[in-house]
């Protein structure tokens, strides 16, 4: 029986168990907080810092192959469980090109992938003389450690810099600006490679987001075939660049020209991907698992369109989830309830998907479903 160690026990790795439960496989996680989602499923939890290299050693000790489904996690653990010979997949290789925004840019960058203008700030005053390089608005980001809206701040006038500057830490963690595109819309691709090297691409998909967090993804994509196809050869070639194994996740700006622009990676499974679950033949779940096992690939394409919309918190306290059987009211919906013992405002809690042949009756499903449900008990 084969036998995987997550490092990382939320939503994603609660989510590649159930995938991989299907073929009995057993799972063993690493994560700090004792009930995280993927802790009631777990065959095994370590709890432990993302940053403790001994407990990353006790998780391989016990299983096959190490995965992750968070990469702000120790790069330098990574390297040390590959070099006494254990299986870590995506390698310390990739995350170590991915884990640091700026890094990540620049490899994109020399391997002439499109990317927005960016510049490392070394101090205050780089941020000072921004004007020199790039006109209003720029966005201030940190290059490690930020998601879903944390670690950015757009500047739209010299004014504001200072605020900016110390909102992000002044440099206690390093920073970058970049050019502010002004997008059509956004959108993100999923592309797996597996370790004989062969690579499978599920379709693309169109993100809506509200307050820098996803709130909505629609598949297929309303862009021109195009930029359909641009953006899948950038996804095959990223898998390359980076030498990837399993899921990576791609998100794009698209330009006024229909042209895409690589806004950042994701060496793991990805929130936009969540509508494989019921959307497609193969979960991106269960391909990321096959890839890592080596085992052949699984069929990507879409069974029917599909909406995925997040159940985001909107308060603080004890999440008591209601409203679950009003949401079913919707026939065609499906809930995810992740199983986090406390809502925050602005924390993912959830999500609903439904499949079939109308986007725009899908959207109006996966919405009244989202309406229903509360964690206000």
């Amino acid at each position: 029986m084969k036998k995987i160690g997550i490092i990382g026990g939320g939503q994603l790795g609660k989510m590649m168990i159930l995938a991989g439960k299907q073929l009995d496989y057993q799972f063993y996680i690493l994560d700090p907080t004792e009930d995280c989602p993927a802790h009631s499923i777990a065959d095994g939890h370590i709890v432990a810092s993302f940053q403790d290299i001994d407990a990353m050693k006790r998780l391989a000790s016990k299983v096959d192959v190490i995965t992750y489904e968070f990469e702000h996690i120790s790069l330098k653990a990574l390297q040390e469980l590959e070099e006494i010979g254990y299986l870590v997949y995506p390698s310390s290789k990739t995350l170590g090109y991915i884990q640091n925004k700026y890094t990540q840019k620049q490899w994109l960058e020399k391997n002439q992938i499109p990317v927005p203008k960016f510049v490392a700030i070394e101090c205050f005053e780089d941020l000072q003389q921004i004007e020199q390089t790039f006109s209003f608005p720029v966005v201030l980001k940190t290059c490690t450690g930020g998601y879903d809206g944390k670690g950015n701040v757009v500047i739209h006038k010299k004014e504001e810099i200072e605020e900016a500057f110390a909102t992000l830490g002044s440099l206690s963690v390093p920073l970058m600006v970049e050019e502010c595109i002004p997008f059509e819309k956004e959108i993100s691709i999923l592309a797996c490679r597996n370790l004989q090297g062969n690579i499978d691409i599920f379709p693309v998909a169109e993100n809506i987001h509200k307050n820098s967090i996803l709130d909505e993804t629609i598949v297929p994509a309303n862009i021109l075939e195009a930029t359909e196809k641009e953006a899948r050869a950038i996804a095959e070639k990223c898998l390359q660049i980076f030498e990837a194994v399993g899921i990576l996740c791609i998100e794009f700006f698209v330009t006024r020209d229909g042209h895409v622009l690589v806004n950042e990676l994701a060496p793991r499974p990805h929130n936009s991907g969540h509508y494989t679950i019921e959307g497609c033949y193969t979960s991106q779940f269960q391909q990321h698992i096959r890839a890592i096992l080596g085992l052949p690939l699984g069929n990507s394409s879409l069974i029917a369109k599909a909406v995925m919309k997040n159940i985001i918190g909107d308060h603080d306290g004890e999440a008591n989830v209601v409203g679950v059987g009003n949401a079913y009211q919707q026939k065609n919906v499906k809930v995810h309830i992740y199983g986090k013992r406390e809502v925050k405002k602005n924390r993912k809690m959830g999500h609903i998907t439904a499949v079939g042949d109308s986007i725009e009756e899908l959207q109006k499903s996966v919405r009244e479903a989202r309406d229903a449900i509360s964690f206000r008990s």
